[in-house]
């Protein structure tokens, strides 16, 4: 393994860090929720969905935000606001004395922004064009692990009662605090930045870049439907795996579990090796394409036991991020890396908003009509038109490599 600076492995950790501190929280919340609120098990949950719906819609608006402040102050500070940020928030959700002071921690989590956007922007600053695919699918790896280390960790801790995962997060957050102030170097060259414009703050602004070139907004398109149909895996996998076979809570977190070192595995090993043959517009479909087919074999109820070999035969969507990311960060000059990758978190944002509220409805009506694969067959749908815009669209229009392009006045 070989970066190409020694501030990426730094950021990576801090990246891996946060998301397994993110993580921590997710088993024991729902217990916290009752316990403040005084309500059923059922009434809790529907409250924690509310709270990512919060988090989901102001990070949405705050990302572009961020991402600019990365563009005009440098990594650096931005990084090191968002975790000192995010450490304060679980050290007010750990002493919350009533449920509204976890929506206000949601809220001021949303707004910091959290650790994606500043460390895939360093990445961009850091890495050649022709390696930040496989770059990319080191953090995509970080960000995996993080959420299979973080819930396993957070369900011993929680033993001990529900605000201890919250005290342990706050230890962490405040050890990446530190880490980030003594060992990371500034990644943005001061001839690099640009003005803060608050009319740019915003997620058409954060892509206002791309505009020139033909296939950046296509390939948007294809990577927010994608974004839309891997909300599955959140939004419905737990309830499917139900429905549909009767698991028990150990087996539904061993499938996760699984499926998350599967992509993991591709992120690390394969990336790299599939961009240097083909190329990133065609390691693009090749994730896609893997995603799209195993969304279809879900939908239909394959044996148990199939689950877990289609979980590692359909392993390859794990390329999508990190090519796609590489793709966008070749069309947009050294000075528009921030904002870049804050239209990309806003994205999502929106993605995780809207993607499990329809793909749960989806699912619950499906299984009320006795199709309990209903929300499979709905995002195997989106992932195969996000196949048909990049094979159709983006594949036809330009040749495998684009142009840099130039930083703007």
């Amino acid at each position: 393994m070989h970066f190409s600076h020694r501030a990426i492995p730094i950021a990576l950790c801090a990246l891996l860090l946060d998301t397994i501190g993110f993580g921590i929280v997710i088993p024991v919340l729902p217990q916290l929720i009752v316990e403040l609120g005084d309500v059923t098990f059922a009434e809790a949950t529907r409250i924690a969905g509310y709270m990512l719906v919060v988090f989901a819609l102001t990070q949405f608006f705050a990302a572009p935000v961020m991402g600019r402040l990365g563009d005009r102050f440098g990594r650096r500070p931005v990084l090191l606001a968002s975790l000192t940020a995010f450490t304060i928030d679980y050290a007010l959700m750990a002493a919350a004395p009533t449920i509204a002071w976890l929506f206000l921690g949601r809220a001021i989590a949303g707004i910091a922004g959290a650790t994606y956007g500043p460390v895939g922007s360093l990445i961009a600053d850091l890495t050649p064009p022709e390696k930040r695919g496989e770059t990319f699918g080191y953090m995509g790896a970080a960000f995996g692990l993080g959420f299979i280390i973080g819930p396993a960790l957070g369900g011993l801790l929680g033993e001990f009662g529900p605000r201890v995962p919250f005290y342990a997060v706050v230890v962490l957050g405040m050890l990446n605090v530190l880490a980030i102030a003594f060992l990371l170097p500034e990644s943005l060259a001061p001839e690099n930045r640009r003005p803060f414009k608050w009319r740019e703050a915003n997620v058409l602004g954060s892509f206002k870049p791309l505009a020139a070139h033909r296939i950046a907004f296509p390939l948007l398109a294809a990577w927010f439907l994608w974004q839309f149909a891997h909300q599955i895996y959140p939004a419905s996998w737990a309830f499917w795996a139900k429905l549909q076979y009767g698991w028990t809570e150990g087996i539904i977190g061993a499938t996760l579990a699984v499926s998350g070192l599967s992509m993991a595995f591709v992120q690390v090993f394969l990336t790299g090796r599939f961009i240097r043959r083909i190329g990133e517009q065609r390691t693009i479909v090749w994730g896609l394409a893997s995603g799209a087919i195993g969304f279809a074999a879900y939908a239909f109820g394959p044996p148990g036991w199939m689950v877990f070999a289609i979980i590692v035969a359909v392993a390859l969507q794990g390329l999508v991020f990190p090519s796609m990311n590489a793709v966008l960060t070749q069309l947009v000059g050294p000075s528009e890396q921030g904002a870049l990758q804050g239209g990309v978190a806003a994205m999502g944002s929106l993605a995780a908003i809207l993607g499990p509220l329809i793909l749960t409805q989806t699912l619950a009506s499906g299984a009320e009509a006795g199709f309990p694969g209903a929300s499979w067959a709905l995002a195997a749908v989106l992932a195969f038109a996000a196949l048909a815009i990049v094979w159709f669209v983006v594949l036809r229009q330009v040749p495998e490599e684009p142009d840099i392009a130039p930083a703007p006045d």
